[in-house]
């Protein structure tokens, strides 16, 4: 049986009948029912009151109205990177970061998996869009799958319903997404062979991507970004491929509105690792008087250059899928107060009146918890009480910062791009890439400790270019090289490049910048460049602020430590070389001479002096 069409897809091209690649997917995994999803919300009541019945959702009390707790398998917790896969015909168009496959290999083996993968089951068809429906950024897809939670979630995250179904049935391109849990019920003879249990999911795990016929397979797993397939899937590793081809840009970022007291106004989008503070700056609360800070996104951005040259960004996401712990009114109050209700709560623990919590949320922990897989847990457990990616999921529009414009379909103008890895020395608190190429180099060269949101060890550097490693769908150099001709096309329009680093430490181990709403402190210098209002001091890692320009005599720094915070000690930065080049070294050929120029002129530039710019 042929699942995959092997041949790209031409920009524009359409996709063949959606009832006809339905029926296909129904011959092969044989569900017992196949139910299209309309995105209604009397439809969402009635899966609530399933997963209810089921066992998979459980009632929250108040203050949480019409939300929801569920528990995943103690083994289905987070992506998981090393099942994740990228088939192209040329392994190097993959690349060396990415787990390439072959793509008739994979076939055959995917086939193998999902073969009566949804026996006993409903197999649910959501039609979405990514991006308001219709819009010039925008893009339609069609996901199947046997995951109630995924359903549901996918309702939140995207925009299902009619609208996407008609675009898809008048023919306009969509990508195809299959997803099974792989729990089938019945035998092929219909026989029932075992129970249904509230989180179905399977030992063997393996999301399959084609980003050259543009289609997402995904097995095993029903948790996040391996089971919610219009996210890292589609939005990040299909959408990139597909913005190599079609000329434009898919990225893992946040994208905000920065209003100055002078009610001037910046759109301004950042890349950070996940778990890395992108929500917390999304919705952040300036601490700067005046200032005002509104959230368009939190985690995935698509940019596309209009009619004038311009950049222009659109948030593809309807909803937040927000890591929990640490998440709390003190940390980030936006966040806190949009999750009132109607929100589905993943793996976090539970208080004695029935209630979510969290580490972080308050300053201990309450007595009588129960952890996120249903135990007792006290402080003595030695364990945390909510798993670290625990998650919440909730609709964008219950953001009390959400901008006025966040779904119009045109999108923002870009004026400036952050890049911030989490970096315990080297980084300085902010500097601004000297051009284009400086700051696609600073993008490719980003590093960021690992989190608890990817397998590994947490706390363990890596390179991490662009916070896309685990996301980009083809060869990550040339993903650096798209962005040198993007910089090449906007030319005059192109946005200030910029990165961030809020988490320098002392020797104690102690964060020198308190970070949260004072990262307002950096923006107000990023707009100060924009307008062209102060100066820089030229380093090895770009033009960094004078201390004079940011506003910090508030703050009550130690003595030294702004000092400290604003340093690119040229020693560091020869060793920073080092690793730049080791990451450099993997991609060969492929690898811009770009790159390679800038470092060498990073390489230079560590021992000499810097200056003014």
């Amino acid at each position: 049986m042929t699942l995959i069409d092997e041949t790209p897809i031409a920009t524009g091209s359409e996709r063949p009948d959606v009832h006809a690649w339905v029926a296909q997917v129904a011959e092969l995994t044989q569900p017992a029912r196949v139910v299209w999803c309309d995105g209604s919300g009397a439809e969402r009541h009635r899966l609530i009151a399933m997963g209810v019945r089921k066992g998979t959702l459980e009632p929250l009390p108040e203050p949480h109205y019409g939300s929801y707790l569920v528990r995943s398998a103690p083994d289905d917790v987070a992506r998981v990177e090393d099942r994740t896969v990228i088939a192209t015909t040329d392994p190097d168009d993959a690349g060396p970061t990415n787990n390439w496959r072959d793509p008739v290999d994979l076939e055959a083996e995917l086939v193998e998996l999902f073969e009566g993968s949804m026996r006993g089951r409903t197999m649910w068809v959501v039609p979405f869009s990514m991006g308001p429906v219709g819009g010039p950024i925008s893009q339609l897809g069609v996901q199947v799958t046997d995951s109630l939670y995924a359903v549901l979630s996918m309702g939140t995250m995207t925009r299902v319903g009619a609208a996407a179904r008609e675009l898809v049935e008048a023919g306009a391109p969509w990508v195809p997404a299959v997803h099974s849990v792989g729990y089938p019920l019945t035998d092929e003879f219909g026989q029932q062979v075992r129970e249904d249990v509230p989180w179905p999911s399977s030992d063997t795990k393996l999301i399959a991507h084609f980003p050259e016929s543009r289609q997402i397979w995904s097995y095993g797993s029903g948790y996040g970004g391996n089971a919610l397939l219009g996210k890292k899937c589609f939005a990040l590793r299909i959408a990139s491929a597909m913005g190599r081809d079609q000329g434009w840009l898919a990225e893992h970022m946040l994208l905000v509105r920065v209003t100055t007291p002078e009610g001037k106004q910046h759109h301004v989008a950042g890349a950070f690792p996940s778990a890395c503070g992108k929500t917390n700056f999304a919705m952040m609360t300036p601490s700067l008087p005046g200032w005002k800070i509104e959230t368009l996104g939190d985690d995935i951005v698509w940019m596309r250059r209009d009619s004038e040259g311009r950049l222009r960004a659109i948030n593809p996401e309807a909803g937040f899928f927000g890591v929990a712990p640490g998440t709390s009114e003190a940390t980030n109050p936006a966040a806190h107060q949009m999750l009132w209700g109607n929100t589905i709560f993943t793996n976090c623990a539970q208080t004695a009146d029935g209630d979510v919590w969290w580490e972080g949320l308050t300053p201990t922990p309450p007595q009588g918890l129960t952890d996120w897989r249903g135990e007792p847990w006290s402080p003595e457990s030695g364990k945390p009480a909510a798993h670290p990616n625990a998650r919440f999921t909730v609709a964008a529009e219950q953001c009390p910062t959400l901008a006025d414009s966040w779904d119009d379909p045109e999108g923002v103008v870009v004026d400036a791009v952050l890049f911030g890895g989490r970096r315990a020395t080297t980084v300085p608190l902010v500097a601004q890439a000297r051009d284009w190429a400086h700051g696609v180099f600073l993008g490719a060269t980003m590093a960021s400790e690992k989190t608890a949101a990817a397998e590994g060890t947490v706390g363990e550097v890596r390179r991490d270019p662009f916070a896309m490693l685990p996301f980009t769908g083809y060869n990550a150099a040339d993903h650096w090289g798209h962005w040198l001709s993007q910089g090449e096309q906007l030319g005059e329009h192109a946005p200030a490049l910029f990165s961030v680093n809020w988490f320098r430490k002392d020797d104690d181990g102690g964060f020198l910048w308190p970070g949260f709403g004072d990262n307002s402190r950096v923006l107000e210098w990023v707009v100060a460049r924009l307008e062209g209002r102060v100066d820089a001091v030229d380093t090895p890692a770009g033009l960094v602020p004078r201390a004079e320009d940011l506003t910090t005599a508030d703050l009550g720094l130690a003595e030294g430590v702004l000092e400290q915070l604003l340093t690119a000690d040229p020693a560091e930065y020869a060793r920073e070389a080092d690793g730049v080049e080791e990451l450099f070294a993997g991609f060969g050929d492929r690898l811009p001479q770009a790159m390679r120029d800038q470092l060498a002129e990073l390489r230079s530039r560590t021992a000499g002096d810097g200056g003014t710019a």
